[in-house]
């Protein structure tokens, strides 16, 4: 009998390598050890990224990127190779399915990979399970003070300013910009970090929101639970990376500061149309 729980044990274990194998491909491999991404001796940095675990995330995001949502990129010429960056893109989709493939974009990008950390809501490490994996494939809360000593290291950071009232929205109001917060652009002037900005189109349709159960939110503490689909549709994906933006330190009112931050916005505006107009079909 121990001999057979033995044997078992073996198959599980090589049926695992096996089914790893298949997700982290040599090609994977080649990508993740291509970024300028500096790691310990244990394969962590200071925030909890973890390079198996971005190795694993970006094979099964490959499989999304490209034949579930068959996105199409363009300008990943504008994604500095080295140094410093904030990709600001518009949010929505109830899931952060539109941080994922912008991330996956940058990882898989042939002219320079890079390792994507995205700004989080604070109740997303809260959930179980979900919280851990996210750090370990490079998320962290969207603290001002974590976003400028990343940048300091040189990281490339996905924020969206909406939040969670872009993410949120229902489809009636879809690739409608709603506010933008002014922090990015206090982080981006105190660092000198150009701005990339995204025009994200296809995300509003994965998973269309009718109407938000307000009350039943309240109760379970989270930002909103959507009437959805129960999982994500898939719709093709519009990836649209504008040029580089760059906003000088000098000392201005917070009027000026949301003036600048208008600028990206009508920047992403454009770069949703440019995404509207491409796509022929929905999905």
């Amino acid at each position: 009998m121990q001999a057979y729980e033995k044997l078992k044990d073996l198959a599980r274990l090589a049926s695992r390598e096996e089914w790893y194998r298949r997700i982290v491909t040599p090609e994977i491999e080649q990508q993740i050890a291509r970024m300028p991404k500096p790691v310990g001796s244990f394969g962590y940095d200071a925030w909890g990224y973890n390079e198996n675990a971005a190795k694993l995330g970006l094979g099964i995001v490959k499989l999304l990127y490209e034949k579930y949502f068959r996105v199409t990129a363009h300008g990943l010429e504008h994604i500095p190779p080295h140094g410093h960056v904030l990709v600001i893109a518009n949010h929505s989709g109830q899931l952060p399915l539109d941080g994922v493939l912008i991330g996956g974009a940058m990882a898989m990008n042939p002219l320079g990979p890079r390792a994507p950390r995205a700004m989080v809501e604070r109740f997303f490490p809260t959930v179980p399970w979900l919280g851990s994996m996210l750090t370990g494939l490079g998320a962290v809360i969207g603290d001002p003070l974590n976003c400028v000593k990343m940048l300091e290291q040189d990281e490339a950071i996905i924020v969206f300013p909406e939040g969670v009232r872009g993410s949120g929205k229902l489809y009636r109001h879809r690739y409608q910009l709603q506010r933008f917060g002014n922090g990015f652009m206090h982080l981006a002037m105190q660092t000198g970090a150009p701005i990339v900005p995204v025009g994200v189109v296809g995300c509003e349709e994965t998973m269309p929101s009718l109407a938000n159960l307000s009350p039943l939110a309240r109760l379970l503490g989270l930002p909103y639970v959507p009437v959805a689909p129960p999982l994500p549709l898939p719709a093709r994906v519009y990836l649209n990376f504008g040029e580089p933006l760059h906003f000088d330190a000098a000392a201005c009112s917070e009027e000026e500061v949301t003036a600048r931050v208008e600028t990206v916005k009508e920047r992403i505006r454009a770069l949703i149309d440019r995404g509207l107009a491409e796509r022929s079909s929905v999905f």
